[in-house]
């Protein structure tokens, strides 16, 4: 139904979108990932500290991979939907899909 096909559309082109965001979020949190990485890279620096615990630059550092493997599982199984719907060969599909990647890349 045309209704139907219009919801169809809708849903694509906000799946895109959000796409375009996950992946935006996932520079977003590299880019904080490396500054949380010590200035320098000397053993003194790599080595854990000897009373067990790890440091604070250590700590945010894994927050923030874990923190991207997350955004990087969501950004595939996104990309995945998209793509299988792109793959029904509907035009409409296929134009709510471009659509939505625009509009989310723009914003």
């Amino acid at each position: 139904s045309p209704a139907g096909m219009v919801l169809s559309v809708l849903v694509i082109l906000l799946l895109s979108m959000l796409y375009e965001a996950v992946k935006m979020g996932k520079a977003v949190l590299l880019r904080r990932a490396l500054l949380a990485l010590p200035r320098s890279l000397s053993r003194e620096s790599l080595a854990e500290p000897e009373e067990g615990g790890t440091g604070p630059a250590q700590g945010r550092w894994f927050r923030y991979h874990v923190s991207q493997t997350l955004f990087h599982v969501v950004q595939v199984v996104l990309g995945y939907m998209v793509m299988l719907a792109v793959m029904s060969y509907n035009a409409w599909i296929f134009l709510g899909a471009i659509a939505g990647s625009t509009l989310g890349y723009f914003v």
